[in-house]
């Protein structure tokens, strides 16, 4: 898909990366917001390269709405976080901002966020570390780039998907290392929506695996993923994994991410309070302690707003952000504050049946009425209608698979479902991940067991560098249609990336005639499904 950009700076991210390299290695000696920065080596200045901090882990943006975003970064060591920021590719008229100190206690990461930033404006950015004992030591600088959400006129168009390094199957160079983020980085979208299995704190990678060919696939490795994830820093060392990619540090660079988290951010199905009773792999038994720990380095590795460790448990994942008139994103969290996983057939509705929460759930319902946007998009870690299980008598997600009226956790559902409906929320969308393979369901109250709801649409869309399984079964309850699925049913487990079975998602939302066209893509980017859906009046 071609995005046609209306910016006159004749915009080339892959020229600006370049060129920014080379004109920016210059060290800047003042700490104050200017328009007019001065380039370039002031005399006196150590400049060696061992004395500078350094950036090993690349840049990112985050939590993009109408006037603001996250960037975040990581030193190698105690510094100051710089950014330079301007709409000019050549930097003229430049902002620059001190943002806080990357510690220790934060593993040397840091964000700073950036306001009263203009409309429908391709932004140029460059994030520099100034040594905290020695400050006019500078790190080299890394460049990205974001464009920022239109007022009006202009088509948005974003990329979702989720579950990368699962399974074992991790950074290959002989592959090309994470090639479907550099696929999505080529369809130049505004933003990215990481629906959960960020990363896989469970599956450890190993040196090789050998293919059903006999070929051997070969892994980066590190020690923090030679084993399942307990301590904080086998936590941190799993993100720190994931940025080893070239690919992935480069699409960071040029797509501001709007990101969740779901089980294998912390261990495969968790709930809280669980303990791991049956599983040797673990000395720490108690979930909840993992979670904490889990919990921490998530918020410190991503592009999200997030202060300090202290934070982190107070800190909201689910959130919501607007992206002008036509697009309003709605990002749950259905991992927090769900109950236990069980046989999830209560018939009323209780703490054990919570997915969402009653503060998550009211806080929905709230935005969704206060949003004046013409599409709403519910980015869900978790399918509504697949049958997801844990072990032989419990579900993971929403669906029982009793096929009847609504029990359990489908309650909870019902309830946000009938509300949309009693309120008349128009053009609401589902979008989500999980399962790793690509589909396309439609929501029909007329074929459903409970039809108090408005129909809908819900797409799926991952791996991004997992393995890939085959399709789950839906269940009758919400009446969802198969209408798409990439997989064929029967399809042996696990496929490795390299059999080119991974899948994201793309959204299209034309300017002018408000049609949201989705479409599902494999690792070449070609489209393998696509639907137009107009507007309600």
């Amino acid at each position: 898909m071609s995005m046609k950009s209306n910016n006159p700076l004749k915009f080339n991210r892959r020229q600006f990366l370049l060129n920014s390299a080379v004109t920016a290695g210059g060290i800047i000696t003042t700490n104050l917001v200017s328009k007019a920065p001065v380039f370039g080596q002031a005399p006196g200045i150590i400049t060696s390269d061992k004395m500078r901090p350094t950036i090993p882990y690349g840049i990112a943006s985050g939590d993009i709405s109408e006037n603001s975003i996250i960037i975040w970064s990581r030193s190698d060591r105690p510094a100051r976080m710089l950014i330079e920021y301007s709409t000019s590719e050549s930097f003229n008229n430049v902002r620059r901002v001190f943002g806080p100190r990357a510690l220790e206690d934060n593993d040397f990461t840091a964000r700073f966020t950036l306001q009263n930033l203009p409309p429908d404006q391709q932004v140029f950015y460059r994030v520099s570390f100034q040594d905290l004992d020695y400050q006019n030591i500078y790190s080299e600088p890394v460049s990205g780039t974001f464009r920022t959400p239109p007022i009006t006129g202009r088509d948005i168009f974003f990329v979702w998907g989720g579950d990368t390094a699962g399974q074992g199957w991790g950074i290959n160079p002989d592959f090309g290392g994470m090639k479907i983020y550099e696929t999505m980085r080529q369809l130049n979208p505004d933003f990215f929506i990481h629906s959960g299995d960020t990363i896989y704190a469970d599956n450890p990678i190993e040196a090789e695996r050998t293919l059903d060919d006999g070929t051997i696939w070969r892994n980066i490795t590190i020690e923090e993923k030679s084993k399942v994830a307990e301590t904080l820093t086998e936590f941190r060392g799993n993100y720190k994994y994931n940025l080893l990619d070239e690919n992935v540090k480069r699409f960071n660079a040029e797509v501001p991410m709007l990101a969740q988290w779901d089980d294998h951010e912390t261990t495969n199905n968790w709930y809280p309070g669980e303990f791991l009773f049956n599983d040797d792999r673990y000395t720490v038994k108690d979930v909840n302690l993992l979670a904490q720990r889990a919990r921490q380095a998530f918020f410190e590795y991503m592009p999200i707003r997030y202060k300090t460790r202290f934070d982190a448990d107070r800190s909201r994942i689910y959130r919501s952000f607007q992206h002008g008139p036509l697009l309003d994103i709605f990002m749950l969290d259905e991992r927090t504050h769900r109950g236990p996983n069980s046989e999830n057939r209560q018939p009323v509705q209780s703490a054990e049946t919570d997915m969402l929460g009653k503060s998550q759930v009211q806080w929905i319902k709230v935005q969704l009425l206060k949003s004046k946007a013409t599409w709403k998009v519910i980015a869900s870690d978790m399918p509504l209608g697949l049958i997801v299980r844990d072990g032989p008598t419990d579900f993971e997600a929403w669906a029982n698979a009793d096929n009847g009226r609504p029990l359990g956790r489908e309650l909870e559902l019902a309830d946000l479902l009938q509300f949309i409906k009693n309120r008349n929320i128009k053009n609401v969308v589902w979008l989500t991940a999980d399962v790793h393979y690509a589909a396309a369901h439609y929501y029909d109250p007329n074929k459903a067991q409970f039809q108090d709801f408005k129909p809908f649409w819900e797409f799926v869309a991952g791996p991004l560098n997992a393995g890939t399984f085959g399709p789950g079964q839906l269940e009758n309850t919400f009446g969802p249609q198969l209408i798409f699925q990439s997989n064929p049913p029967g399809m042996r487990p696990n496929r490795p990336p390299s059999e080119g079975l991974q899948f994201f998602g793309g959204v299209k939302i034309d300017a002018y005639t408000k049609v949201m066209t989705v479409t599902l893509r494999n690792l070449a980017g070609q489209i393998i499904y696509s639907q137009d859906l107009p507007p309600e009046a």
